[in-house]
């Protein structure tokens, strides 16, 4: 059996599925292009979270993600 323990070195892989659903949520709340709504989270201190692994959000499903994305963007505001 392979090792399929998520680190820092394979976590991008995991990253864009999880990004892409939080953007959809986020495009549709606020409408925004989907295009804006991936430019915000990219850029964004709730991503640099996310792609450490060590912080353990790629944990989450999308929902509490998301949950997570607005809450950052409220402290950062």
């Amino acid at each position: 059996m392979r090792n399929r323990n998520i680190t820092q070195k394979n976590l991008y892989l995991i990253l864009p599925g999880k990004v892409s659903k939080v953007a959809v949520m986020y495009a549709n709340e606020f409408g925004l292009s989907i295009i804006d709504a991936l430019t915000a989270i990219y850029s964004s201190e709730f991503y640099r979270r996310l792609e450490d692994e060590s912080s353990k959000l790629w944990h989450y499903g999308p929902v509490a993600l998301y949950e997570e994305f607005l809450e950052s963007r409220a402290k950062s505001s």
